[in-house]
């Protein structure tokens, strides 16, 4: 399943649904930020995958330390995240895995559209070989983009 388009608080409806038959699975994002908020809204959908028992594991790629509090990022490695240095070649998680890309992990001079620009993100061409190697990944189970906002 794909969705594309909308805030990320949309992941966590379309993740739910989309991995219900094999939930728990693993998450894999690309996104600057955690989104583990507490508070409703874009900030918050892989704390309540987690807590609606959806999401077991989380891993994430293209963080950016002094975009995130450290009571998020207390809360995301409690609760089985881990900020990854990997490259799209190494080994996937070995399980039905839910896979989220936030356009802002994009730079912004690439991506000026999204609702958090990103000053020091990835190039596209970067955002292209993680997005492939998620495509060919049989375990994949779902993927959405979002985060776009023409308005910016």
């Amino acid at each position: 399943m794909i969705w594309i388009g909308g805030g990320h608080d949309l992941t966590f409806p379309f993740v739910r649904g989309a991995v219900a038959a094999v939930a728990p699975v693993h998450m894999v994002y690309f996104d600057p930020h955690l989104d583990v908020r507490d508070e409703a809204g874009s900030g918050m959908p892989f704390r309540r995958l987690v807590e609606a028992g959806c999401v077991r594991g989380m891993t994430i790629h293209g963080f950016q330390a002094l975009a995130n509090s450290a009571e998020h990022v207390r809360w995301f490695q409690a609760h089985g995240g881990r900020v990854s240095d990997l490259s799209p070649e190494d080994p996937w998680p070995d399980e039905p895995t839910a896979v989220s890309l936030d356009l802002d992990v994009i730079d912004q001079a690439f991506a000026p559209g999204v609702s958090a620009m990103n000053p020091c993100g990835w190039t596209p061409a970067q955002a292209e070989r993680w997005v492939a190697a998620a495509g060919r990944n049989p375990r994949v189970r779902c993927f959405d983009m979002m985060e776009l906002s023409p308005p910016n």
